[in-house]
Formats: structure tokens, C-alpha cells, sequence
């Protein structure tokens, strides 16, 4: 194959012939062309490939498939159309939104992560067909938010094991995982810095797995661990080494008190602690009109 020129060998410059009468075609270098196609999005570069055979080879270069979201289109994406676009942008890819493609099975994703190693955030939000999958080595973020109850510990183990790059991740909605979890990322993704939406499963040995991990110490900024009702006062002090810790989510976790909240504010002053204590009922009024105020209510 020919010497590389941005991105499109020279093999594909040569089907820009002088038969091509479109006048773009002859007063722009090609690789100018592609630039300029570099900006478009999914949907004009779509458009662009049906103009000409000259238009078709450059819209459709990998180059100009760094990221993409299906968002829009997820009732028509199926299996296939990733792994095409997989076989396409190969390398290239660095960013992939699947938001809600339910149509979009483990096969696909085998596929696309074969060819595309250079991944750095991939969204699966909402794809129910997924289940455990292998990682990417260069991946940073990763969002499986309401996969259902298709994935498991066994499944997120493997990908931490495999993204030594991950900085982020949310597992909203998948009711299988465990401490397990948050104990490969503590050992295996030393550049984590978001854990989002750790839910009700999570015991309190979690805290300890994070603060424990090469992550705790420079790099850990966020953790949200609302409606953990087995996290306790107890679990916040294995917190306390995390000095980049800059925001902890703490709602509905009943076991919390305002005691175990300070104690933490003393090793990390400057967190911000979103937490939620139910105010204390009223005593009902004697002899007088109903109260119209509670410290939980507006005006009544």
C-alpha cells in the first residue's frame, strides 16, 4: 500500500481522476477535502458519500469516525451496523455513544473490540442484549447504566483487568454486582476518578476496596453511594487517605450520621458531602391550629 497521507493511503487518491468534473474536486487538495469533511457529522457524512465515488472514499475514511453517537438512530442500529462501523473507523475510533441501541448483542461488541483498541469511551447505556465483555486496553469511560441484570461481577472483573486506563465508570441499574467490583478497580485501574451510582448492593467493605487502592491516594475525585443502606460511619474512615477526593454522595444512606460526616471533614476539609437526613416528626400542636410549617415542607 502506498505511503500514508493524513489518514487515506495514495492508492485511494488515485480514483481522484480528471474525468471528475466537479469543480471542488479539482481546485481542492484532497487532503484539505478531508479536513473539511473531518468537522461534519454522522449523518452529513452520510450524505457526502453518495455524491461521487471521489466523495464516498473520503466521507467514509476512518479518520473522520473518532466519535460517534447512535443516540438518535437506536431503534434502527442492530449488531451489524457496529460491527461494520468497527471494521471502518478501526483504530481511528476513540469515542462511541450506543445509548439505548437495544438491537446491539455481545457479537457486536467482540467485533468491534477487536478492531477498535484505541477506544477510550464507550457508552452502553440501556443495551439490555449486553452481558460480560472483554475491556480495551485504552479505554478511560465507561458507562453500562441499565444493562438489566446482565452483568456480573465476573464480567466487570475481566474489564478491569484489561483497562488499566479506566478513569470513570457508572453502573446504574446492574443489581449483580458486589464488593467484588469495587475491589478490581481499587487493585487495577490506578487512574480512577469517578465511581457513579453504586446502589443498594454495595456492602460496607466498599470503601475500604477504594481506599485502598493505588487510585485512593491523588486521583479518586467522586464517588456516589446513594441508597447504600449498609454503609456506615465506619466505612467513611477508609476515605480519609483519599486526598483528591473533592465530591461523596451520600443520599439515603440511613447508617450515615452527621458525627461520621465531620470526622471525615477533618482528614478531607474540602469535600462536598451531598447527603440527606430525614428531619425529625413534629410533635403534634396542643390545643392550637394546625402547624403550617415542618422543616421538610414549603407554605401548606
Amino acid at each position: 500500500m502506498g505511503k500514508e497521507a493524513n489518514g487515506v493511503s495514495r492508492s485511494r487518491f488515485e480514483m481522484f481522476s480528471n474525468s471528475d468534473e466537479a469543480v471542488i474536486n479539482k481546485k481542492l487538495p484532497k487532503e484539505l477535502l478531508l479536513r473539511i469533511f473531518s468537522f461534519l457529522d454522522v449523518v452529513t457524512l452520510c450524505r457526502c458519500a453518495q455524491v461521487s465515488r471521489s466523495w464516498n472514499v473520503l466521507a467514509l475514511d476512518g479518520s473522520n469516525w473518532q466519535r460517534i453517537d447512535l443516540f438518535d438512530f437506536q431503534r434502527d442500529i442492530e449488531g451489524r451496523v457496529v460491527e461494520n462501523i468497527s471494521k471502518r473507523c478501526g483504530g481511528f475510533l476513540r469515542k462511541l455513544s450506543l445509548r439505548g441501541c437495544l438491537g446491539v448483542g455481545d457479537a457486536a461488541l467482540r467485533t468491534f473490540s477487536q478492531n477498535c483498541r484505541n477506544i477510550e469511551l464507550l457508552s452502553l447505556n440501556g443495551c439490555t442484549k449486553i452481558t460480560d465483555s472483554e475491556g480495551c486496553p485504552h479505554l478511560e469511560q465507561l458507562n453500562i447504566s441499565w444493562c438489566d441484570q446482565q452483568i456480573t461481577d465476573e464480567g466487570l472483573i475481566t474489564i478491569c483487568r484489561g483497562c488499566h486506563r479506566l478513569q470513570s465508570l457508572c453502573v446504574s441499574g446492574c443489581a449483580n454486582i458486589t464488593d467484588a467490583i469495587l475491589h478490581a478497580l481499587g487493585q487495577n485501574c490506578p487512574h480512577l476518578r469517578i465511581v457513579m451510582n453504586l446502589k443498594r448492593w454495595i456492602w460496607r467493605s466498599a470503601c475500604r476496596h477504594l481506599g485502598s487502592g493505588p487510585c485512593a491516594h491523588d486521583r479518586l475525585e467522586v464517588i456516589e453511594l446513594d441508597n447504600c443502606p449498609l454503609i456506615t460511619d465506619a466505612s467513611l474512615e477508609h476515605l480519609k487517605s483519599c486526598h483528591s477526593l473533592d465530591r461523596i454522595e451520600l443520599y439515603d444512606c440511613q447508617q450515615i450520621t452527621r458525627a461520621g460526616i465531620k470526622r471525615l471533614r477533618t482528614h478531607l476539609p474540602n469535600i462536598k458531602v451531598h447527603a440527606y437526613f430525614a428531619p425529625v416528626t413534629p410533635p403534634p400542636s396542643v390545643g392550637g391550629s394546625r402547624q403550617r410549617f415542618c422543616r421538610c415542607c414549603l407554605l401548606l
